[in-house]
């Protein structure tokens, strides 16, 4: 049995194929070994009731993650992974690859992951090239649901958030600035924290305010990533994440007029990625 999972800061998804006509589809918290331990990950899918049944099955697990950029980040997830999965092969790339694979396939692209983070890398049909960004929510993350909650709440509490939104903001989160200090500097995962200030901008999606914010958010990000890529024009650019997809009219319309041609945009890529992985190992069986 193959499984395979892609892997957020905030969720996973993952997809176990049980037979060639069955599969079994199942969410967890996301993975990310900056924030996990090897324990952690272990005891969280050892008692996940949707895949318990299959443990000693699973013969090949194919992980992709956000944080799974580095060497040491990835053993802790394949370590946390065999001791659940203790007869499977167990591969593990970061998001990047996943978001690669699900997106352009076989062929050149660029492609873009605009989630609770933010990040982007190029594909010339056989080799996935990284661009000097990915660099997390404090230093990076242009675009994401991160950045946009940062900026919704540092423009709330500066007061320079128009009132009509301000008074909204209040009775939904009723945040002040000592809770917002203490979450942000002295919690767990505050990127967590910020990104789920996202749902705001769904909620008043046709404000101008929002509007603007969008489209600030995704120029920066364009300038930033896509256009660091000289030969940009020239390729389709795809989209994962949930942010790319619930705003996508606002960053096709930024995209477009960077002269950027996008291509997919996905909310969840796993159904893409599981039929890439399916299909590859097919073909080398």
């Amino acid at each position: 049995m193959i499984l395979v999972c892609d892997s957020g800061s905030s969720k996973a998804d993952w997809i176990l194929a049980i037979s060639s006509s069955e599969q079994l589809n199942f969410r967890t918290s996301g993975i990310n070994p900056f924030f996990w331990s090897e324990k952690e990950i272990s005891k969280t899918l050892s008692h996940n009731t949707d895949i318990k049944p299959y443990l000693d099955q699973v013969t090949e697990v194919y992980f992709f993650g956000a944080g799974c950029s580095s060497p040491d980040r990835r053993e802790i997830v394949s370590n946390g992974l065999s001791n659940v999965f203790k007869n499977a092969f167990i591969s593990v790339e970061n998001d990047l690859v996943g978001s690669v694979y699900a997106t352009c396939g076989n062929k050149a692209g660029l492609s873009c992951i605009l989630g609770t983070g933010s990040n982007i890398s190029f594909y010339d049909g056989s080799e996935i090239h990284a661009g000097k960004h990915g660099l997390g929510y404090i230093l990076g993350d242009e675009g994401s649901g991160t950045y946009f909650g940062k900026k919704l709440i540092t423009s709330y509490l500066y007061g320079t958030m128009p009132l009509d939104l301000s008074r909204d903001f209040y009775h939904k989160y009723e945040l002040t600035k000592e809770t917002v200090i203490h979450r942000v500097y002295q919690q767990e995962a505050p990127n967590f924290f910020l990104a789920s200030f996202a749902k705001f901008l769904s909620d008043h999606m046709e404000h101008p305010y929002v509007t603007a914010l969008l489209k600030e958010g995704f120029e920066e990000f364009v300038r930033t990533n896509i256009v660091s890529f000289p030969d940009y024009r020239k390729y389709p650019c795809h989209f994962v994440g949930s942010i790319a997809y619930h705003f996508q009219h606002i960053l096709r319309d930024v995209c477009s007029s960077f002269g950027v041609q996008v291509g997919k945009v996905l909310k969840h890529p796993i159904e893409d990625l599981f039929s890439f992985i399916q299909n590859r190992e097919d073909q080398t069986a």
